[in-house]
């Protein structure tokens, strides 16, 4: 299992030639990225005891550092103060493609490369059929994670109307890399599919001689065959590939390992909520068969209607003869399980999410509460709320 985490900072000193774009720790590795967020990839972990010392050792190293020069990390899906304009810009060759191209595909992309921050998580598969199982679960219940962790509730100083902004991003992006995959419900998904599927997304870049060349809206097919316009009569290598893997963006991602990528950034104390709930859920037989019994019915018009409201609903989102939260309930009940089937005394870390299913309020309903009523419709005490 390998935990990624990201965190928007409030301010960036570094660029990426002084940090080297990325430091590498063992298996760790710390990026900076569009609009100077710092992500950490984890190593791959066999409990979650391990990963969360994992991000309490980068966090507390994060803080370390940045008290000492005056800045600070805010633990949220949205920067909820700044604009655009303020934000800066990170000086790497395939940024300024991906700025250049992202209004061309939605009137979004800017704002999720430069204001959104999340946590992912990354799990591993051990056959082509426990990666179709994981991949349909993932995809039927990254909803109610959104639900469960959304966080991004102010845009430039006031409410913007949603509980995860981050997500909402995401729907007006870029559609022909970004959604639900249906496909991936359908009897004759495996990895060839999603090849086809990854083979037929706009390319972005090719990366050459230190230097990234612009392959926006072009096909890695005509790559594949050497009638890459931009450069013509070369063919790509395994690294090209797995490049181009990484400018994919569904709500899950398959690569070597299947990335779950529907949470809001966090404080400190949820981050480790976020891999319990999935590894719960993923990494144990009975829990695994009991949520694909579970959502085997669902249609994809359901799939696609939650995706599209629980940004703005979260756990009321109405479904079925109830709500979210009922069926929440059932799946957090599942995780909790799992994780005391294997044994590691994990279950504790879902005590955060336990406490948003009971209520059925998400940290954004709370944070929007405090807007309107102790911070005196202020976005300024946030920086205090969910700093690291």
């Amino acid at each position: 299992m390998v935990f990624c985490e990201e965190v928007i900072g409030v301010q960036s000193i570094f660029s990426p030639d002084e940090l080297g774009v990325m430091i590498e720790q063992g298996k760790q590795s710390v990026s900076l990225e569009p609009g100077g967020q710092f992500e950490l990839s984890g190593a791959p972990l066999e409990t979650l005891h391990q990963t969360c010392a994992e991000v309490n050792s980068h966090l507390y190293q994060v803080k370390a550092v940045a008290e000492e020069i005056g800045i600070g990390f805010l633990g949220i899906g949205f920067q909820p103060k700044w604009g655009l304009k303020d934000i800066p810009i990170m000086p790497k060759g395939r940024y300024n493609i991906m700025r250049n191209y992202m209004p061309k595909v939605g009137s979004l992309g800017l704002d999720m490369m430069f204001r959104t921050c999340t946590v992912q998580v990354n799990l591993d598969f051990s056959s082509e059929v426990d990666m179709i199982k994981k991949f349909r679960v993932g995809l039927s219940l990254q909803p109610i994670a959104t639900a469960l962790f959304a966080n991004s509730p102010f845009t430039e100083g006031k409410p913007n109307g949603y509980l995860s902004m981050r997500s909402h991003i995401w729907t007006d992006t870029d559609n022909n890399r970004a959604g639900m995959l249906p496909f991936v419900f359908d009897d004759s998904f495996g990895f060839e599919q999603y090849v086809d599927y990854a083979l037929d997304v706009p390319m972005y870049f090719v990366y050459r001689n230190k230097n990234y060349i612009d392959c926006t809206g072009m096909s890695f097919r005509d790559f594949m065959a050497g009638k890459l316009p931009s450069i013509p009569g070369e063919l790509p290598t395994l690294n090209d590939w797995e490049n181009h893997l990484t400018t994919i963006f569904p709500e899950v991602r398959l690569k070597r390992y299947l990335e779950m990528r529907g949470a809001d950034g966090g404080p400190w104390r949820r981050l480790c909520a976020l891999p319990a709930f999935w590894v719960g859920l993923l990494y144990d037989e009975v829990s695994l068969q009991n949520v694909l019994d579970m959502t085997n019915d669902w249609t994809a018009e359901e799939r696609q209607m939650l995706r599209n409201e629980v940004p703005k609903t979260g756990l009321k989102t109405p479904f079925r003869d109830g709500l979210l939260k009922h069926v929440a309930e059932d799946v957090l009940k599942l995780a909790k399980d799992g994780l005391e089937r294997r044994g590691y005394k994990e279950s504790g870390f879902l005590k955060e999410v336990t406490e948003v299913v009971r209520a059925g309020v998400t940290p954004a309903e709370k944070l929007l509460d405090l807007y309107h009523g102790k911070w005196g419709c202020s976005v300024d005490p946030v920086y205090e709320e969910l700093l690291y």
